[in-house]
């Protein structure tokens, strides 16, 4: 870490008033996702959407903020041209640009599945009264219980992801009608 490390002085407003427009887009589509693939309720899908938004949004402001002092000076100097005056100086920002677009979009696909995994086990998993005896369970239901596990993984997975999709394509659509 570089010695002079601190958190920057200026805020780039206009970024977060977009990052909070994003967000006030992406919870719908990902809420009706939730709602039609993992058959959530209505008030379940919007409380789970708007959490996982929320986290992961938080969680790359704090991660954009601790990167930013270390950046080189050709990438502060375009970051800060693009924020200010949407536009780039480099030719070669293209490329990194959609380099860090694709991480982006793959960092906050894991963490949005990371978050909605701790909110399920910790929301649904309430303790209940154990019994004294457990019934033994014969192998085969244990197999057939880590099986389902697997199965309902699995469907969250695809979900996040495909709720993650759209919303990022609405986005773009939207960042694209910006630059025009």
């Amino acid at each position: 870490m570089p010695e002079n490390w601190m958190l920057p002085s200026i805020f780039p407003v206009g970024g977060i008033l977009f990052d909070f427009l994003f967000v006030l887009i992406a919870i719908p589509i990902e809420a009706y996702v939730l709602h039609s693939r993992l058959k959530f309720d209505k008030k379940s899908s919007t409380f789970y959407a708007i959490s996982i938004n929320l986290f992961s949004s938080v969680i790359g402001w704090f991660i954009f903020f601790v990167s930013e002092p270390m950046l080189p000076v050709q990438v502060k100097s375009e970051l800060i041209n693009y924020i200010f005056f949407n536009s780039f100086k480099s030719p070669n920002t293209q490329t990194l640009i959609i380099l860090t677009s694709c991480i982006i979009f793959f960092a906050t696909f894991l963490i949005k599945f990371l978050i909605l995994r701790i909110l399920l086990l910790s929301l649904l998993n309430e303790p209940i009264a154990k019994k004294e005896e457990e019934p033994k369970t014969s192998h085969r239901q244990r197999w057939r219980h880590f099986s389902s596990i697997q199965l309902q993984n699995t469907n969250l997975v695809t979900t996040i992801l495909i709720a993650n999709s759209l919303s990022y394509t609405a986005i773009t659509v939207i960042l694209l009608f910006r630059s025009k």
